[in-house]
């Protein structure tokens, strides 16, 4: 059992209809019946009894989210999701880093009790916490100076406050939100590339590919910065689709 979303939609919100200016587009979206006038819903597909919400040009025909459109949504709130999940991540960061400025020489005196505890039972397995990696970068970071914390913290919340409102604009289909995922994923890639150079990991590759992907796609199916005819076109390109997939759903686009 499939899920018609446009009718589910349609129910939810109600119909869109629209009588355009060209009577060959005009005559395939409207019919008369004994109960009246009936047009078809822009949406769905189904006629709808009454008067057309809009009349006009084609080109100005209202916009509704319905087939390629309602993928593109799909893709965009996709990311919305992975820039809100990754923004509330880094605000707890931040909220650990900056409570642990406030604390810096208890956690401290903690993490070397911890670790004379654990320093015979990893011995027995012949690993050396003296000399790991992950010790010695705890232990860097209770050498950081409190201000040094607070910057951090602070520098944190602010990249978790453009996460967060990239996620809304991307959830809502914001052009500006699409440019600023466009330019802020950008300014990072370079940034990823030094990570895996220092060391490789099935995550940082992971996403590294995943804002490679989310960057081209945006730019060049939202036509930003100029590409593919830049807002014109897409403009061009929206308006021409809303009619037109109306009339592949009835099976009218060849007629």
């Amino acid at each position: 059992m499939t899920i018609d979303w446009d009718r589910r939609t349609c129910a939810r919100k109600g119909h869109v209809t629209y009588a355009p200016d060209d009577p060959r587009l005009r005559i395939r979206l409207h019919a008369q019946t004994a109960l009246g006038e009936v047009w078809r819903c822009l949406r769905c597909g189904d006629f709808a009894l009454g008067e057309p919400h809009g009349s006009g040009p084609a080109a100005e025909a209202p916009l509704v989210p319905r087939g390629k459109v309602i993928r593109d949504l799909f893709v965009l709130r996709f990311l919305a999701v992975e820039r809100a999940v990754r923004g509330v991540f880094i605000v707890l960061v931040a909220a650990a880093v900056w409570k642990f400025s406030n604390s810096q020489d208890a956690v401290r005196r903690l993490f070397d009790e911890y670790l004379d505890v654990f320093r015979p039972v990893f011995r027995h397995f012949h690993y050396d916490l003296d000399h790991s990696p992950v010790v010695g970068s705890v232990q860097k970071a209770f050498g950081y100076r409190h201000s040094t914390l607070l910057l951090v913290a602070a520098l944190l919340v602010a990249y978790a406050l453009v996460e967060l409102i990239e996620a809304v604009g991307l959830w809502y289909a914001k052009r500006w939100a699409e440019y600023l995922t466009v330019v802020a994923t950008a300014a990072f890639l370079p940034l990823e590339v030094y990570e895996l150079t220092e060391h490789i990991s099935w995550l940082k590759i992971a996403t590294l590919v995943l804002n490679i992907l989310a960057v081209l796609y945006i730019a060049l199916t939202k036509r930003l910065f100029g590409l593919r005819g830049g807002r014109r076109k897409f403009d061009e390109e929206r308006r021409s689709a809303s009619l037109l997939e109306v009339e592949e759903s009835a099976g009218l686009a060849h007629v």
